[in-house]
C-alpha cells in the first residue's frame, strides 16, 4: 500500500501561483510514475500532469503545458506540481496518484490515491 497526502492547495487571484506537495508513505515510492488529475464540479476527473520514476520523462495535458511544471523527489518520498499563470479554469480538486505503468493519462492506470486538496482561482 502507498499512503498519499496533499497539501497546498488554496485560493489565489487570476495570474497567481501556487505549489501543491504530495507526500507518499507505504510501499516504495521511488518505482511508481506518480501523476496529478483534477476534478472539478460537475466534471469528470482529468490528467493534469506525470512524472516517471527516474524523472527522465514528464507529461501535461494540454490546457496547462507551460504554465505547470510536475517535479519529484525520490529521497523525501515527494511530488510536486508548481503552477504558475492560474486560470478561473484551474480551479478544481487536485489529486496525487501513484501508480501509471501501463500509461499515464489515464486514471484507471493509477492504484493509489490521495484524498485530494482544492484549488480556487477567483477572476
Amino acid at each position: 500500500q502507498v499512503q498519499l497526502v496533499e497539501s497546498g492547495g488554496g485560493l489565489v487571484q487570476a495570474g497567481g501561483s501556487l505549489r501543491l506537495s504530495c507526500a507518499a508513505s507505504g510501499r516504495t515510492f521511488n518505482y511508481y510514475t506518480m501523476g496529478w488529475f483534477r476534478q472539478a464540479p460537475g466534471k469528470e476527473r482529468e490528467f493534469v500532469a506525470a512524472i516517471n520514476w527516474r524523472s527522465s520523462t514528464t507529461y501535461y495535458a494540454d490546457s496547462v503545458k507551460g504554465r505547470f511544471t510536475i517535479s519529484r523527489d525520490n529521497a523525501k518520498n515527494t511530488v510536486s506540481l508548481q503552477m504558475n499563470a492560474l486560470k478561473p479554469g484551474d480551479t478544481a480538486v487536485y489529486y496525487c496518484a501513484a501508480g501509471g505503468a501501463d500509461g499515464v493519462y489515464a486514471s484507471r492506470r493509477y492504484d493509489y490515491w490521495g484524498q485530494g486538496t482544492q484549488v480556487t482561482v477567483s477572476s
